[in-house]
């Protein structure tokens, strides 16, 4: 077993404990280029509050996949919106725009698994330190680290049709 930290790749906001905010959200890096051979990055967001809502993007060079171990997540993948639970997997292929919003009452905990290895450099370069108060991003600092990372901002989550 190994007792490595969760996070492998450096940032100034990164502590040696792996914890920081992305998108304001207290975030994990599990796996990386680096421990995978550039297989695979694995981030988690332990806790999002009801309402947090990712901007609406597509990724050029990652399969970004989704699992949900705790609360209750809307995903839009194409257009199309589904509501998910724990125990929840969705598939986001690259070239698809998509997004999700945490829904219901109660904070989500999510795995977010991207194929291949990369996207946790982008995470890294928006990290903040834990210590400090949470955010909104800073948009245009957010789109061109975003497209640095062959990932495209294409805005807010479209509505959610009832």
């Amino acid at each position: 077993m190994s007792t490595q930290s969760p996070i492998e790749v450096s940032s100034p906001a990164a502590p040696e404990n792996g914890a920081f905010r992305f998108l304001g959200l207290r975030t994990l890096i599990h796996a990386s280029a680096r421990s995978t051979n550039g297989a695979y990055g694995l981030v988690e967001h332990p806790s999002m509050a009801p309402g947090f809502a990712s901007p609406y993007h597509v990724h050029h060079r990652e399969d970004e996949s989704f699992y949900v171990i705790e609360g209750e997540v809307a995903f839009i993948l194409n257009g199309t919106w589904r509501r998910v639970g724990p125990g929840a997997y969705v598939y986001g292929p690259r070239e698809i725009p998509h997004g999700f919003k945490i829904v219901g009452d109660a904070p989500a905990r999510i795995l977010i698994l991207c194929t291949p290895a990369g996207f946790e450099n982008f995470v890294l370069e928006m990290a903040q330190p834990l210590d400090e108060p949470p955010a909104p991003p800073d948009m245009p600092k957010l789109i061109a680290a975003a497209s640095r990372a062959g990932i495209d901002i294409l805005g807010p989550l479209p509505e959610e049709l009832a």
